[in-house]
This record gives C-alpha cells, structure tokens and sequence, in this order.
C-alpha cells in the first residue's frame, strides 16, 4: 500500500482514507474505513470520466445491479455515490494478493488449488449472472485469493468504463489476453464471454501462461479468433474442461453450473488439508491479513497491471516500444522529427521576410510563430507519446496538420505576400523551399496518419492497464 498523496482526499462520504491501493481504467483505489472500523476499497472515479453524461448514467446503472450480488465468492459493493462530485464505489476489502500476484511470485498453482479455485470463481460468475451482470473482464488481477476460497472483485463496471460507446451489449472492453472471440470482435456479449475468459485463468492459474501466448494486442485478439489453444502442461483432469471453455462458439462452452458441478467434484476427492492454497501462497495470503490487521505492511492492489501490457510512465526506448506493440507510435515519432529541418527552414526564411517592408509583417509572423510552436510540439509530443500518454498522439496529429499546410503553402504564401527572393542571397535557398516544403508536407501526413492509426491508439491505451480492441 502507498500512503496518501498531497493532493488524494481524505475522507470519500463516511470513508475515511489510509492509502493507496492501485488505480485502474476507472480511476484511483483507495484502502478505506468504515465508521464501524471497517476495511473497505474505496473506487474514486476519473475527473474526464465524472463530466461523461453518458458514463455517469451507465455507471449509476451498473452499480445498481451490482449491489444485489451476493454469494461467497465476490467482492460486495457495499456502498456507491454516482452522484458525488466525482461518483465513487464502495466494495468489501478482501486481505490477500491477487492470482497474477501468486503466480508471477510462486509459479503455476498445483491441480488441486486450481480445482479450489475454478469452483469459486464458477460460484461467483453465477452469483453475478443471476442479476443479470456480466463481468466482461475477468482476469488473475481481477481474482483474489483469500484463506477461505478466491474472490472476483470489479464485476459489472466493464461496461460503464467504455465512455464513448452508446451501444452497451456491443462495448468492446477488456484485457486482450483474457478475452473471448466475441467480445474482441465487438459481437454480443452474454455468460459464455465470462465462461471463455474463466478458461484463460484457469490455464494461467495451472501453466503460469496464457493458452494463445503473448505478445501485442493485434497479435492476440487474432489468435483468441483463430488460432486453437496451446493447452500443453494443463494437469489432465483439467484439460478437457478448459478445452470446452475455450470454444470459439459461445453455444459450445459449458454452462457455469456445469463447470461448478466439475471441478466441486474434482475439488472434494483431491483437496485433503484445510488449507486450499499452497504453503508459499498461503503465507502470501497470511502477510496481507496480518498487514491490513495493523494499518501497515503490504496490501494487494485492487487493480494490477496487465499481463502482457505492463503501465508505462517513464519514457521506453523505441526497441522496447515496438516490441510492446507501439511500432506505429515509432513511426509517428520518427516521421515527426523529420519533419523539423524543414520548420527551421521556415523559421529562418520568415525571419528574414519579417525585414522586407513589402511582406505582409502579420501574415509572415504568423507562420514564424507556427513554425517555432510545431518544432516544440514535436519534441513534446514525442515525450509524451513515449509515456504512452494519448495527449501525445493527439498533439503530434495537430502538428502533422500544420506542417503539412505549412509545407504545401510556404512557397505560394512567399510570392503572394510579396517578398523579395533576393535578400535570400541569391537563389539556392529559394529554391530548396522549393524542395523542402513538399517534402515537410509529406512526412507530417505520414506522421499523422501513425499518430491517428489504431495501433498507436491501442498501444496508448494498453498503458493505463485497460485496452479497447476491436476488428
């Protein structure tokens, strides 16, 4: 757990706040206290999101049905305020790491453990189906281990997250590598989404691995599509089970109260001690309980990063971004730069029309300001696309726009406004304006169409640990 920042409140409507426990899509999470002394995680929405109309009234919607689910296995939504000023959820606190945690520390779950576990989250996604919610993101960082059995926390809010869509049973939202064919295609959504993705963490939970590997999010909605599973490793017991979780056609894949009888009876004549986690896992479990009991210590965050699309603040090498699937952003930064000898050509050329008493001075000082303001656009830009930040693609779009009308009309602006080619010195310089405005013109489209493309979007988007993926 982080403590609490300068600028984080400290008190969210009867809650006080102890500190940090993630963040996520939907904004910051907090470790909270109720007035009884409580622990609780308190969901503070995003500033942007809170002026969304339209995700106000999806989220009021989903927090609605979400708080008439019950069941052992999920995380409650005990309290929500959509709307506050910003809205915020209020959900049980569950003391214990996440299953991506375990298994990236500890390794795969031996078939026991992941009978155990199978049989909860199944339990769960019936609790959360039987009021007519579907999780639409299920995944280890969405899945908490507890000494009494896992919980599935964040149930129902996917589809309140997606802001710009109006079309809800048709919202592409989710983790690339633990979605199902449908929901990646932007088809609808129903049970057996949740079923596929329960698949997935199952055979991440018994492999350490996912069933269609790693790699960008074009590679694996394509593989999710088409490819068939790699299901090598899986305890055999376990195998045909997640095989038929992981149909492509939603109608082919086992109903949940199917998958609970399973793995209940697998669970029941396999499970001998009383502890349902391994001794390394259930110390992990013992030092979260142990840490919220006193106020200090480590506590798990409620929102984790992604397995394949890890949050990125500091600025990465353009190796690692395209390996990370951000070759076009590599492009549009690459592109732009190139387009800044030919802004400072336009600078100096300007400059010196700015002495010419026949050269329109406003018209001349205009472009020389453009010409200044896109070379620093560039550079900022590029920073802050390198730290997977949207605001970079959108401003290095602005100023592909601007160099490239700049580079298509700086010749003609010259002889419309009247300047004298001669105090160039003569006419090479002239003439290289010539050369070097269509082909500024040129690179910038280039740049904008990389900085606008969908990669480059989806690969900014992968780094605030949520990706909107559609084909």
């Amino acid at each position: 757990m982080e403590p609490l920042r300068d600028g984080d409140p400290r008190q969210v409507g009867n809650y006080g706040l102890e500190g940090r426990l993630g963040g996520g899509g939907m904004g910051q999470v907090f470790l909270g206290r109720s007035r009884s002394g409580r622990r609780v995680a308190v969901k503070l929405v995003r500033p942007e999101l809170a002026d969304d109309a339209g995700f106000l009234r999806r989220f009021a919607l989903e927090v609605d049905a979400a708080r008439r689910v019950g069941g052992f296995y999920t995380a409650q939504v005990v309290d929500a305020a959509p709307e506050a000023t910003p809205p915020w959820l209020v959900t049980a606190y569950i003391p214990g790491p996440s299953l991506q945690e375990a298994v990236e520390r500890h390794g795969p779950l031996p078939a026991d453990a992941v009978a155990v576990l199978g049989a909860g989250l199944a339990e769960g996604l019936a609790a959360i189906h039987a009021c007519g919610l579907v999780h639409r993101d299920l995944k280890p960082s969405n899945v908490i281990l507890a000494d009494d059995g896992p919980r599935v926390i964040d149930f129902g809010i996917a589809r309140a997250l997606d802001a710009t869509s109006h079309t809800l049973s048709r919202a592409v939202v989710g983790t690339p590598s633990f979605m199902s064919p449908e929901q990646a295609r932007g088809r609808e959504i129903g049970e057996p989404s949740d079923v596929f993705s329960l698949g997935l963490v199952l055979a991440f939970a018994a492999t350490g691995r996912s069933p269609f590997g790693t790699g960008a999010a074009e590679a694996m909605v394509y593989r999710l599509v088409h490819d068939d599973p790699d299901l090598a490793g899986l305890p055999a017991p376990l195998a045909g089970l997640v095989a038929r979780c992981l149909a492509k056609e939603p109608a082919d894949r086992p109903e949940v109260a199917e998958i609970l009888e399973e793995l209940t009876g697998f669970a029941a004549a396999t499970v001998s001690s009383t502890s349902w986690l391994p001794p390394a896992v259930a110390t992990m479990v013992a030092e979260h309980a142990a840490g919220a009991g006193s106020g200090g210590g480590q506590v798990p965050p409620a929102v984790t990063r992604n397995l394949e699309t890890p949050e990125t603040t500091a600025p990465v090498s353009m190796t690692a971004m395209r390996q990370h699937g951000g070759g076009t952003a590599v492009t549009a930064m690459v592109l732009a730069f190139l387009c800044i000898p030919g802004l400072l050509m336009f600078v100096f050329i300007a400059a010196d029309f700015l002495s010419d008493s026949s050269a329109p001075t406003v018209v001349i000082a205009v472009n020389l300001l453009l010409a200044v303001a896109g070379i620093v656009s560039v550079i900022t830009g590029s920073a802050l696309l390198s730290r997977r930040k949207r605001a970079g693609r959108l401003l290095l779009a602005i100023t592909g726009v601007v160099a490239a009308l700049q580079g298509l009309t700086g010749s003609l602006q010259a002889f419309i406004t009247g300047a004298n080619p001669s105090m160039l010195d003569g006419g090479p310089v002239w003439s290289l304006l010539f050369v070097v405005g269509p082909l500024t013109a040129i690179l910038a489209v280039g740049s904008v169409i990389a900085a606008l493309h969908s990669s480059t979007a989806r690969w900014c988007l992968a780094g605030t640990g949520r990706a909107a993926v559609s084909r």
